[in-house]
């Protein structure tokens, strides 16, 4: 059996921020609400999103035998999450400007299992970080470590939105689980469905993303082109007025720290890049995803605007 507190101490250890303990089971109540937007048409062009749905919501079909959930968070608040001046026309979603979290959280959950394997020998688990179909914000809110709020996002008492995940799924009961946080959430506060720009952030906590911002300068662009808002990759713009946002912390964790200042560039600047200077500046970021040729595109789109 699992000991809550040593895979808490553990994870603190390795760095991250905070790590909450859930059972593996059916997640009944968010796959309904999770169909009912698939059945609005609200995954626009993720459509991916629509397949493997009864896995999504239940982590034991993704490890057999899986019976611990442990959900990992790191905080990666910047300068940037700040926001930017009014006028800046090449800006850059606040996690984007570190090395790629997927790298960096994976590394740190597979040191994480392997010192629980180190303690409990033959335990058999598996790393999971935005990669499979795991609900993972669900997860999160299961194992207590904060709510769903209005923009869809994972919303933390300490640290806000500005947190990114990673889970381990064990074939292992835990001697102690934690509880969904109770008392707490969004309350009366609307702040990030009047702060969207394009009006993706619906009043059910779900995002129209064939609106969003983010989707169409990250993702296959949906269909209809919108306003990009100055936006050249991802979006912030919900994040900025979350109040708990406001209040949360700078990252403490030295591996999130920033590797390029968006604020100190201009949409020349990105214009003027080549392949080989975007590969030095932002080769280990996730702006690769979108690459250079995107980057640009969408900054003179802003332009025409």
């Amino acid at each position: 059996m699992l000991d809550q507190r040593t895979i808490k101490s553990l994870a603190a250890e390795i760095g991250f921020d905070d790590c909450g303990i859930a059972a593996c089971r059916h997640l009944t109540d968010n796959e309904t609400r999770y169909r009912r937007w698939i059945e609005r048409g609200w995954q626009s062009s993720l459509s991916y999103m629509e397949r493997h749905a009864d896995k999504r919501f239940d982590p034991r079909l993704l490890v057999n035998g899986a019976r611990t959930a442990v959900v990992c968070a790191v905080a990666y608040k910047n300068r940037v999450s700040e926001g930017y001046p009014p006028e800046h026309c090449a800006r850059v979603a606040s996690y984007a400007v570190t090395t790629d979290y997927h790298t960096t959280l994976r590394q740190m959950l597979h040191r994480l299992l392997e010192a629980l394997q180190s303690r409990n020998p033959g335990l058999r688990g598996r790393v999971f970080v935005d990669t499979a179909p795991l609900a993972e914000k669900q997860l999160a809110v299961e194992a207590g470590l904060g709510w769903i709020g209005r923009q869809s996002l994972l919303v933390t008492p300490r640290f806000g939105t500005f947190v990114l995940l990673g889970e381990l799924l064990l074939a292992d009961e835990a001697d102690r689980y934690d509880s969904p946080l109770e008392g707490v959430g969004c309350g009366s506060c609307r702040r990030c469905i009047d702060a969207c720009p394009t009006g993706a952030v619906s009043e059910e906590r779900m995002i129209d993303t064939g609106r969003c911002i983010s989707c169409h300068t990250v993702e296959q662009a949906p269909a209809t082109e919108i306003d990009l808002h100055g936006w050249i990759f991802g979006c912030d713009a919900c994040q900025n007025v979350c109040p708990h946002n406001l209040k949360a912390p700078m990252h403490r964790n030295a591996e999130f720290d920033p590797t390029f200042d968006p604020l100190a560039m201009e949409a020349a600047d990105w214009l003027a890049m080549d392949q080989a200077a975007f590969e030095a500046r932002c080769g280990a970021t996730p702006l690769t995803r979108s690459g250079l040729d995107r980057l640009q595109r969408n900054i003179l789109r802003n332009r025409r605007k």
